[in-house]
């Protein structure tokens, strides 16, 4: 795709499920690659496999609800690799229980990890993109966040947070080249599914029956979201402004 060799890109969450998708996929397009996680272990092994593929990678441990840390973590991307063009907010957790089950310590969690994150890697990376007069940010909302999901309450409201945040925050923005976009996948097989699901027969059920309510028959993977991100990071979608794009099988249709 159009304007992506040599760009350098961070990606929250890179190591594992669909952050690790995004981020081999970034980098099979020729860009360098900043692999930013809470577990440093699986951003090693990301950056390892983006590295036996020919791309360059880089692992940094990270916590981005700390907004400190997240300023750390970008300097450290800034510092090696002198720049920043691409940012794809994609680390994400959750604990499905119904909200009336569900206590304030986890509301807490929930909303530092998927709202509070998204913000403070915005707060720090946006003014350095608006300094150079360009910059790309893709947010990884969710379908929860556009039409609900049962057991997934305070995630939901995290994420229709970030799509409505990057709406606003585009119009403030995009005159002066930054531009934000959201995808929102559907469900996928992913560690985050793994235990919203849960194990044994009851997961397999889960599994099964969202498998048969999508169009397509299955549930999404990495690959079918690294498309779209890689897509929206890329100068083919310089026009393409404050959108929320769904990638869920046809699960949900809108537009």
């Amino acid at each position: 795709m159009r304007g992506l060799q040599g760009r350098i890109a961070v990606v929250t969450g890179g190591g594992s499920g669909l952050g690790r998708g995004m981020a081999q996929r970034l980098a099979s397009e020729g860009v360098r690659v900043a692999v930013l996680d809470l577990n440093l272990a699986g951003a090693q092994d990301t950056v390892e496999q983006i590295a036996r593929a020919g791309g360059e990678g880089l692992a940094v441990a990270v916590d981005i609800a700390d907004y400190a840390a997240c300023e750390a973590a970008v300097d450290q991307v800034e510092g090696h690799w002198q720049g920043l063009d691409i940012l794809v907010n994609n680390a994400g957790w959750d604990k499905a229980m119904p909200f009336l089950d569900s206590e304030p310590a986890l509301w807490k969690k929930i909303v530092d990890i998927n709202l509070y994150g998204p913000l403070n890697m915005h707060h720090v990376v946006v003014p350095r993109m608006l300094t150079r007069g360009q910059g790309k940010v893709i947010n990884i909302a969710s379908d929860a966040g556009r039409v609900g999901s049962s057991g997934e309450s305070v995630y939901s409201a995290c994420k229709g947070g970030i799509i409505a945040f990057g709406k606003t925050l585009s119009r403030e923005v995009a005159r002066r080249g930054v531009i934000i976009n959201a995808v929102c996948p559907g469900p996928s097989d992913t560690p985050l599914f793994a235990d919203f699901a849960g194990e044994g027969e009851a997961g397999e059920k889960l599994r099964a029956s969202l498998a048969r309510s999508i169009p397509l028959k299955r549930l999404g993977t990495a690959e079918d979201i690294a498309g779209i991100v890689t897509f929206l990071a890329s100068d083919e979608a310089n026009f393409i402004v404050g959108q929320t794009i769904s990638v869920s099988g046809g699960l949900t249709m809108h537009g």
